[in-house]
């Protein structure tokens, strides 16, 4: 069950880690903060939550105010096991690199909330794969930004696990070269592929045939419990909101109503509209912001047709689809898949 885009359920580390790299660069710590809802005091508690949403922001703001084309490699290089407290001590708890492989996917939603990634071995090759979550504001510009992100975290990490010498033996991007060069063959020591499928961090599979130096079979055990008890807390601390949002999502074509909902949950519908008000929420909005997320995800990341996609939907009609497409993104299906084409030539 994944957190709503504003629910505030994440730790700090991701902002906190923007507003630094920004902060060197000499930008004031409230310009990079703006419009992030997040005051100083905040931004070094541990205590604190934010939303994707706020996350995003502050991606906007270093895009915005950064001079250094390659702030997201930067700032991705800075990020380490002992960023991420519980998860990444665990990451260097696995008795082998393959478990720390799958212990990476399977609790991955508690280090970052938006991307999607996956990893699979083969060919002689271990692959991962990155895909921005399907959030409504995510545009081309923080798109590409995620990605190159997460991809020098990602080198980071597997540095910090595996040795210094870790290097990958490709990257693969499906945007374009962009004109204003960001040397990524420089960052990460690899041939760099642009216009491909997927975007991929792929290496030789070798690497995981080492021996982790500090893999302790009972250490891993112990730590595993923890984070499964600390992604039972994510998903509790997503309310009431999470289960009707989760609910929504498994019946989506049949359009799942606010009654049978309220059932399910064997709630009468009154106490669910107030859990709701006071979640500042509504069935509708989580209605609607479910079915924009997953609309988004078929045009972007599949080649469904719009009807298809309507249908899947549970829309009367392919026009229903294209008004309430507008309304999430700015644009109608047919140019938000042609904006993801155009991805494949470059940018001024």
């Amino acid at each position: 069950m994944t957190p709503g885009p504003n629910e505030q359920v994440y730790p700090v580390t991701k902002i906190a880690t923007i507003v630094e790299r920004l902060v060197s660069e000499g930008v004031p710590a409230t310009e990079a903060l703006a419009g992030v809802s997040l005051s100083l005091a905040q931004l070094n508690s541990p205590a604190a939550r934010v939303s994707a949403n706020q996350v995003l922001q502050s991606y906007d703001n270093a895009i915005r105010l950064s001079r250094d084309p390659q702030f997201a490699y930067n700032a991705g290089l800075n990020f380490h096991v002992s960023t991420y407290g519980m998860y990444g001590f665990a990451l260097l708890s696995c008795p082998d690199f393959r478990a720390t492989m799958a212990f990476a996917m399977k609790y991955h939603g508690l280090a970052a909330p938006l991307a999607e990634i996956a990893f699979k071995e083969e060919g002689g090759a271990g692959i991962w794969t990155i895909v921005p979550k399907p959030y409504p504001r995510v545009d081309d510009r923080l798109y590409k930004f995620i990605v190159e992100l997460q991809m020098a975290i990602h080198l980071s990490l597997h540095r910090d696990v595996m040795g210094t010498l870790f290097c990958p033996s490709e990257l693969h991007f499906a945007f374009a070269r962009p004109r204003a060069e960001t040397n990524a063959a420089s960052a990460f020591g690899c041939p760099v592929l642009y216009e491909q499928p997927d975007n991929r961090l792929v290496f030789d599979a070798r690497w995981l045939d080492g021996r982790p130096n500090l893999g302790n079979a009972v250490t891993y055990a112990e730590l595993c419990q923890l984070c499964d008890q600390l992604t039972n807390d994510l998903q509790l601390s997503a309310g009431i909101a999470g289960r009707v949002r989760s609910m929504i999502l498994t019946d989506l074509v049949r359009h799942a109503s606010f009654d049978s909902i309220a059932e399910r949950l064997k709630m009468s519908p009154r106490s669910l509209r107030r859990r709701l008000q006071d979640e500042g929420t509504s069935f509708r909005e989580l209605f609607d912001e479910v079915r924009a997320q997953v609309a988004i995800k078929y045009v972007r990341d599949t080649s469904l047709s719009i009807e298809d996609v309507t249908y899947a939907l549970g829309f009367n009609d392919a026009s229903a689809l294209r008004h309430a497409f507008r309304r999430w993104t700015g644009a109608a299906p047919y140019e938000f898949r042609r904006a993801k084409a155009n991805m494949h030539s470059p940018t001024v």
